[in-house]
């Protein structure tokens, strides 16, 4: 067999022989005793072979380059000098396969390598600690969210990525040629996963990519971005945000609770709030002119400006609510009393926007003028604008960026390093 067990699954089971199997992290000959660094996903354990004790050929085999693929037959011993506080001595030292060509960067962390670099070898990256600790917690905040949304009630859909029509208007978006067609990358599922709830299955969510053509080149976008969304029917905008604040708060207890060597190897101190507050959008521009930071209603908030309202209030998560209708997407319902407000909210988590949603409109003729007021052509949205006439339920949704969460939960200045093979203005492989 090539592995029995896992480095950490083997640390428990002294005088136990195992077989792991992993890549060899670090080297040392001292002539009469040879020490190998065993590494896989989860841990490191050392291989001690000593002159005279073991077989020739394992000590032969145990002279390896480092990021060498190996397999090897032993028997845990408790050692007082070993990190793990055990060691595995060898009967078999098996090469499955050999290095071939320049490991393009030190795995082990020592000598700091570029992000560009690190990108272009992302399979390497991904040997080092604090890479495979960022994506152990991604994986995690993506657990929680499927089993608290499901918690709720919802079931998971499955939305198309090609489109005919741009799900939010706007000229942000990826061409494909399909077929005798033009067709275009989805900017987000935001129009089939009404189309589910109004189908009747009342509580979806999904995990999706997304993709807009914007010619950024900033540490917080990409052009293909993952999100976590839901949508429900029958509900309010503060029961929705009701529920993005508990989702949100579950991601975070959950990674705190089972990330906790993550997180240290990140250095992250992940503090999770017990609440998060609420703003409208009108009390947040107040406080902004109030504390000398001009700003004009119906603007929307810069990356400049959010830093400045962090400042004001003294804390940097927080929703904002009630929203311009005029800068939200055509399918925010207006405010019934004040239609130049829509019932939009976004949550802004450690200064950093990570999800937007709002009640959506369900009434046919209020659609038709929402996409009129924005230019948008009717007849591109017949079937959308159809599916409303036969029956529609009040509902309400949101999404949040996996990306940019997983960022700001692992205390990161850069997406790109929070996602796996990033998509940006110049970056298509690997």
């Amino acid at each position: 067999m090539q592995r029995t067990h896992y480095i950490s699954e083997a640390r428990g089971l002294l005088e136990k022989e195992v077989v792991i199997a992993g890549w060899v992290h670090e080297v040392r000959d001292l002539g009469k005793l040879k020490f190998v660094q065993i590494r896989d996903r989860s841990g490191i354990i050392q291989v001690t072979a000593k002159l005279g004790r073991e077989p020739d050929a394992v000590l032969a085999a145990m002279s390896v380059p480092k990021e060498t693929v190996v397999s090897v037959k032993g028997k845990v011993v408790a050692s007082k000098i070993a990190d793990a506080g055990c060691e595995l001595i060898p009967s078999e030292f098996t090469i499955l396969n050999e290095i071939t060509a320049k490991v393009p960067f030190e795995v082990t962390g020592k000598v700091p390598a570029d992000l560009d670099v690190r990108l272009d070898n992302r399979s390497v990256d991904l040997r080092q600690a604090s890479t495979a600790a960022i994506f152990k917690i991604r994986s995690e905040i993506v657990y929680a969210f499927r089993e608290k949304v499901r918690a709720l009630g919802c079931v998971e859909i499955h939305p198309p990525s090609i489109v005919e029509a741009a799900t939010e208007g706007g000229a942000d978006l990826f061409k494909v040629q399909y077929f005798e067609k033009e067709a275009f990358l989805v900017q987000s599922p935001q129009l089939y996963k009404q189309l589910a709830v109004i189908g009747g299955q009342d509580r979806v969510f999904m995990t999706v990519p997304v993709f807009r053509a914007e010619k950024h080149n900033t540490l917080t976008h990409l052009n293909e971005a993952t999100q976590m969304d839901i949508e429900m029917g029958f509900i309010t905008p503060s029961e929705a945000v009701d529920y993005l604040e508990q989702v949100t708060l579950h991601c975070l207890n959950t990674v705190k609770k089972n990330c906790s060597e993550e997180l240290k190897i990140l250095k992250r101190d992940l503090v999770v709030p017990p609440s998060i507050p609420r703003h409208t959008y009108t009390e947040l521009v107040d406080k902004l002119n109030a504390a000398g930071v001009p700003f004009t209603w119906g603007e929307d908030f810069s990356r400049e400006t959010e830093g400045k309202l962090a400042e004001v209030l003294g804390y940097s998560t927080y929703f904002i609510t009630d929203w311009p209708t005029k800068i939200r997407a055509f399918y925010s319902m207006p405010n019934e009393l004040d239609p130049k407000i829509c019932h939009a909210y976004d949550l802004n988590y450690e200064g950093l926007e990570i999800s937007s949603g709002a009640q959506r409109v369900h009434r046919p003729e209020i659609l038709i003028k929402q996409l009129q007021d924005r230019g948008l052509s009717t007849a591109e949205f017949d079937f959308y604008i159809n599916a409303f006439r036969v029956g529609a339920p009040p509902h309400a949704g949101w999404s949040i960026g996996l990306d940019r969460f997983t960022m700001k939960v692992c205390g990161l200045h850069n997406i790109r390093e929070a996602t796996l093979f990033p998509r940006d203005r110049v970056r298509v492989k690997p």
